[in-house]
């Protein structure tokens, strides 16, 4: 099977989507700081929009209101839709989120909605004391899961007066544990106050309270007018909330710039030829404030210079590693017990004479099993199983899954690949055989993956967002051109 020409660049579109999730998650599952219930509703009743811009095209909008439904209690909804460009292919996407508020403005319970080409997924859930408890169906099977919170998520609108109510001076911070919908996953998000500050927006200059957040060492800007109303928002991966009027908001054109083609990260230096090589040595230029763990397993990092070993197979009879009880998980994306993928492994794999021979047999069933192609959406297992189509991160959740239940401790890593002259986002995985993590690339049938291949997180999606603070900033070239 040939590997399509833009299946190494997907891992940018779930990136994507989780910064946009980032958007609009904090306007719902908020701070704990001092909001005043009347003036919420009183600003919050009526409907507000905003557009959603790509490099300057208007590619979507969101719509929020809030509404009184009881004595004690609201009801608070936000419509997102956004028409994507991915290799030159629309890509509708419509997100909704319905939620119920208490007197005192925390959330009680909400319902969220997800939906794509090839892609659905809906998640509700409850909020008791410090715990959400949820359950999430992507159609193909239903999990039930509880995330403990550090304080009960506050609900809020998109008029964030009580920002400025705080008395905040420049530099000061607010730390906010919140909860996201998308990659259901609770973290903390630092706030900062940078002041007022002069900013053309849509050709107006506006006098506006600047906000910078920050989670997972990605860094969303936010400007808000002297009534708390947001004007602009942006964040690393290229999209832009505008406040707009909605016959502003709701007017998309055709189907905007191509989204992937931005992502690139040119090659300085020679060219890279990776055919024979046991060893590679990269120079890499982060951008401050990130920190990355790139000092393990095959990479070693001596300042800023990466060098990469490419791994040697172990024994024919090498068996999996012991202990590794993350890592052998089922988790709500990566279905490790469900019975389909049981099935299948118990199939594929019950001549196998060693975990090695397993890890190859079901390496080379994803490859061979999936159409690569993009798929707009979190990345999970028995989906994927079912529609037998994904890109890099379905090829990732899916081969976990099988891996994992024939008893391999297995990983979900990402970060870049190296592919016609340029790196691309990417995930992959790597396995643990006789004490050593190998790496395996099912999207390109690599066991193990080639030196293009450069590590920057573990984990699923909610470790994964943090490569947005790499976009546009990550600079790679090579520190050697000889073979060893």
């Amino acid at each position: 099977m040939i590997l399509p020409k833009n299946t190494g660049r997907i891992l940018f579109i779930i990136i994507w989507v989780l910064l946009f999730g980032a958007l609009l998650k904090r306007d719902y599952f908020i701070r704990s700081i001092d909001v005043r219930e009347a003036q919420i509703i009183k600003r919050g009743r009526e409907e507000s929009f905003a557009g959603i811009y790509f490099q300057d095209a208007r590619i979507g909008f969101v719509k929020n209101r809030l509404a009184q439904s009881g004595p004690d209690e609201y009801t608070l909804y936000q419509d997102a839709f956004l028409y994507l460009n991915i290799l030159n292919e629309p890509h509708p996407v419509d997100m909704r989120i319905k939620a119920t508020l208490g007197r005192d403005m925390l959330l009680k319970d909400f319902n969220f909605h997800f939906t794509s080409p090839f892609y659905r997924m809906d998640a509700e859930g409850e909020v008791q004391g410090q715990d959400v408890h949820f359950t999430l169906s992507t159609g193909k099977e239903t999990v039930a899961d509880v995330i403990r919170l550090q304080k009960p998520p506050f609900l809020s609108t998109d008029r964030r007066f009580y920002l400025l109510e705080q008395g905040l001076q420049p530099g000061d911070k607010l730390k906010i544990p919140y909860f996201d919908p998308i990659s259901l996953s609770g973290k903390d998000t630092v706030m900062e106050y940078k002041g007022r500050e002069k900013i053309l927006v849509k050709n107006r200059v506006y006098t506006l309270h600047h906000f910078v957040e920050t989670f997972s060492g990605v860094r969303i800007n936010s400007w808000l007018d002297d009534g708390g109303k947001v004007i602009k928002e942006e964040s690393p991966a290229g999209f832009v909330f505008i406040s707009e009027p909605e016959f502003k908001a709701t007017d998309i054109k055709g189907k905007g710039k191509e989204i992937l083609s931005s992502v690139s990260i040119p090659l300085s230096g020679d060219s890279l030829d990776l055919s024979g090589r046991n060893t590679m040595r990269y120079r890499l230029t982060l951008p401050p404030d990130t920190e990355f763990d790139l000092d393990k397993d095959r990479q070693s990092l001596e300042d800023d210079i990466l060098t990469l070993r490419l791994e040697s197979l172990p024994a024919p009879n090498a068996s999996a590693c012991k202990g590794f009880t993350k890592e052998l998980a089922s988790t709500p994306y990566i279905q490790t017990k469900n019975k389909l993928v049981t099935e299948l492994t118990q199939e594929e794999t019950g001549n196998a004479s060693s975990d090695l021979d397993r890890v190859r047999i079901l390496s080379g069933w994803v490859f061979k099993n999936l159409e690569k192609r993009p798929v707009l959406g979190i990345p999970d297992a028995l989906t994927t199983l079912s529609t037998r189509m994904g890109d890099c991160n379905e090829h990732a959740a899916l081969f976990a899954a099988l891996a994992r239940n024939a008893g391999i401790p297995t990983r979900v890593v990402a970060g870049v690949t190296f592919f016609e002259g340029a790196f691309y986002y990417h995930a992959w995985n790597e396995v643990c055989l006789d004490g050593y993590w190998y790496t395996v690339d099912t999207t390109k049938n690599q066991f193990p993956a080639d030196l293009g291949h450069i590590k920057f997180v573990e984990g699923e999606t909610d470790e994964q967002v943090r490569i947005a603070a790499l976009l546009g900033k990550l600079q790679i070239e090579i520190a050697d051109s000889n073979k060893e």
